[in-house]
């Protein structure tokens, strides 16, 4: 660990690393947020870190930790592991120092964030493609680390780490001019999450932290419950600054012994919230970027006017993302439905369910034979968008009184996961 004991982080690291990061990185905005103030009753403010430098606060960590390398294993480079923000902010500090870095990604990071890298770390960094799973890209940045001698930059589980992502805490409560009641931390490793409640804890102890998780990802509750960090049997990666599949050692007994909350987020109601982001508020945030927000008044319930900042992590999202997020929202609000139908092979069959069976202002966004041959057309699959919630009653009564042979596609279903 190059000097550096793992179990030492504490407030006073953190402002350390605030002095190191100072000119270095971005004194990210805080911004009232109409549309969740109202819609909470309270005053709700946006810590901006998808205006970061690198569009994350990941890169407060990883210069964090590169900086304080001396020269001589400097020189000797750096590997990381990331699912994209993690190794922008490495490709940042390995420019800014003069470090040769290799990062390692999985396939599912979006193009935009390898892009990013690349553009980010110059002729510095060198991006390697590999695995399927932030997991895979881990293990291959550990041995490149061992075969060659290159100091592995951990994305969230190092004290150095994890006391440059707890400058966050430090910027926003000089910002605010006072703590907040609550603070909504998003989640993946815990990075953020353990160096944030190191700095309150220590400086403002009353306010309340909650930590928010991807319910498709939610390895720190999983440990916290374990007792001890664990694997979880399944990731689901579209939250990919968030999809981790085990807690971090050094971040595990930080938010274990901190009191913090921690509650989860269903990936479709953190499209929602991206939508909102971005429709509403103008911000661009990616889907762990929305983690915070999303889980106001959904699984976060706030007290009539207390100040509530939410953490908004990143806003690297590729825009090719938009018609999946759409997707999920929808599915997420009760808008958006398939179904499995059967045609009895005779003339105006589909006239007929168009005319009996669609509502006035439902509509078909998807119609689609399963299988066609000479013989026969098989049973087609049909997406449904419907007005409001309220009105799938209606649809489905009305498909219950047809002639159709119909099968409803429900999500989680393995069908529907070749939807989205």
């Amino acid at each position: 660990m190059h000097g550096v004991r793992t179990a030492e982080v504490s407030a006073e690291l953190v402002d350390q690393a605030a002095e190191r990061l100072a000119g270095v990185v971005t004194r990210t905005p805080l911004e009232p947020s109409s549309r969740l103030s109202a819609q909470m009753n309270a005053r709700v403010w946006l810590k901006r870190e998808d205006l970061q430098t690198v569009r994350s606060y990941k890169v407060r960590g990883a210069y964090n930790f590169i900086v304080q390398l001396d020269e001589e294993v400097r020189a000797r480079g750096v590997v990381c592991a990331s699912a994209g923000n993690h190794a922008q902010g490495v490709a940042y500090a390995c420019r800014r120092l003069g470090a040769k870095g290799r990062v390692f990604v999985p396939r599912t990071t979006p193009r935009q964030k390898r892009e990013r890298i690349a553009t980010l770390g110059g002729a510095h960094v060198e991006v390697i493609v590999t695995g399927d799973s932030y997991e895979d890209a881990s293990a291959e940045a550990k041995r490149e680390a061992e075969r060659t001698g290159a100091t592995l930059v951990p994305a969230f589980d190092d004290p150095r780490t994890v006391a440059g992502q707890g400058t966050v805490a430090r910027e926003l409560v000089a910002q605010l001019g006072f703590a907040p009641d609550v603070l909504v931390v998003p989640v993946g490793g815990g990075g953020l999450l353990a160096g944030i409640v190191t700095w309150m804890r220590e400086h403002h102890p009353s306010t309340r932290i909650v930590g928010v998780e991807p319910a498709g990802a939610a390895c720190v509750a999983a440990a916290i419950e374990a007792g001890e960090p664990v694997r979880i049997d399944a990731v689901d990666s579209f939250v990919d600054g968030a999809a981790v599949a085990i807690a971090g050692s050094v971040t595990y007994p930080l938010i274990r012994d901190s009191g913090a909350e921690l509650t989860t987020v269903e990936e479709g109601g953190v499209c929602t919230e991206m939508l909102e982001l971005y429709q509403s508020d103008g911000i661009i945030a990616e889907p762990a970027g929305a983690l915070a927000s999303a889980a106001l008044g959904a699984s976060v319930t706030i007290q009539p006017e207390e100040t509530v900042v939410c953490v908004v992590s990143g806003g690297n999202n590729d825009v090719s993302r938009y018609s999946e997020i759409l997707e999920r929202s929808l599915v997420h609000k009760g808008l958006k439905h398939y179904f499995l139908v059967g045609f009895p092979q005779e003339p105006g069959a589909l006239r007929r369910f168009l005319d009996e069976v669609l509502g006035p202002e439902d509509d078909i966004t998807l119609f689609e034979y399963v299988k066609r041959n000479s013989r026969e057309t098989g049973p087609a699959l049909i997406g449904i968008e419907i007005e409001r919630p309220a009105d799938l009653p209606g649809l489905l009564d009305r498909l219950d009184a047809s002639p159709l042979q119909v099968e409803r596609v429900e999500p989680g279903s393995p069908l529907f996961h070749f939807l989205l």
